[in-house]
């Protein structure tokens, strides 16, 4: 039995508005550490004393997308279509929502082919196939028009889920790393574990000697009542990004993954033998316990739902153990969940370093 099937946790508190709605700011939330079984609470502003020059800090630079967008389907009744990602082809991997009282959505089965859904400024989406076979939440949709990156900032705005307490503006689901790509491509959700850094903190950690490497993955949506494992999404790893991480392996630094997001686009760019080579495409790799991690020595993450295919990840980071143990801690002192909530970074079981601040 894995640690994603072992975790019972019972009714825990979610971040229903971001941390700046809480407190002083991005990086005023509580950050659980974890080596092997040893836990320790800090704050994220913490985060500087926790490591140490020569560590490599990898970070995915996807914007967010408005992605969610109102539209009607064949019968006129009301829908929402979330964006999750754009195909090769021109076609959009769409999943198709109904809207609920207090401003949520819930799910709704995609398609039959050939079924339309008419959007904002006369566009057009036709459901062609599932974009995974035996699967009906996601389904490729072709667009009548070329242009959907303008028709989501016009009329789209970020996906939001039944916890939070109301729609946020686009800005707050932004990391301060986030880059505006020349295509427009992007995030139907945001890559989360980045989102306490401010500047001032990057300034900081980079003064110390820790590094930051960038990575692209352009994440689908996750639904929260879907337990599906991840679906292939487009990912960049440079070139300046594999020499940097090689060298800190080679030098005896760590590399710690920001956001799960991270760990799936460095691993997928990994030989077996650790090293890491300039890559681009789409990845449909899924990190277990069984296949491993290969360059991540450690990962800062947000707080993931028992069922949920990241805790596999997790899992083959931290161990078992390790994560049951962490996971028993969260719950115990009522960190928050979900994109807005605390964070958990896992290192290495090793001993810990002299505090650094």
């Amino acid at each position: 039995m894995s640690a994603r099937q072992a975790l019972r946790i019972p009714d825990h508190p979610a971040a229903s508005v971001p941390a700046e709605e809480r407190g002083h700011g991005r990086d005023d939330v509580r950050m659980m550490v974890s080596r092997g079984t040893a836990v320790s609470h800090h704050t994220f502003r913490e985060l500087p004393c926790l490591l140490r020059a020569g560590d490599v800090l990898v970070v995915n630079t996807s914007r967010t997308l408005a992605a969610a967008v109102d539209g009607t389907d064949a019968a006129g009744a009301r829908v929402v279509v979330h964006f999750s990602a754009r195909g090769d082809d021109g076609r959009w991997a769409v999943e198709l929502r109904e809207p609920v009282p207090g401003g949520s959505t819930r799910r709704r089965a995609g398609g039959p082919a050939g079924s339309v859904v008419r959007l904002p400024g006369g566009a057009r989406l036709v459901w062609e196939e599932p974009l995974t076979a035996g699967e009906e939440r996601l389904w490729w949709a072709r667009p009548s028009v070329a242009g959907i990156a303008e028709l989501l900032r016009r009329y789209g705005r970020p996906i939001r889920y039944a916890y939070t307490r109301r729609d946020q503006p686009l800005s707050a689901y932004q990391t301060v790393f986030a880059l505006d790509a020349p295509d427009g491509a992007g995030s139907a959700e945001m890559p989360s574990a980045a989102r306490p850094f401010t500047p001032g903190l990057v300034v900081e950690l980079v003064s110390r000697g820790i590094q930051f490497a960038p990575v692209v993955l352009h994440t689908g949506v996750a639904s929260a009542e879907a337990h599906e494992t991840p679906c292939p999404e487009p990912f960049e790893v440079p070139a300046s990004t594999a020499r940097l991480v090689n060298a800190a392996r080679a030098g005896g630094g760590r590399v710690v993954a920001v956001g799960t997001t991270a760990v799936r686009a460095l691993e997928t760019a990994a030989r077996p033998d650790g090293v890491v080579r300039a890559r681009a495409g789409w990845t449909e790799l899924v990190v277990t316990p069984g296949r491993g991690v290969r360059v991540v020595d450690g990962l800062l993450t947000g707080l993931h739902e028992p069922e949920a295919s990241h805790l596999l990840m997790l899992e083959a980071v931290a161990g078992r153990e390790a994560l049951e143990r962490g996971y028993a801690e969260a719950v115990r002192a009522l960190y928050l969940w979900h994109e807005f909530g605390d964070v958990h970074l896992i290192l290495p079981d090793e001993e810990p370093d002299a505090p650094h601040c």
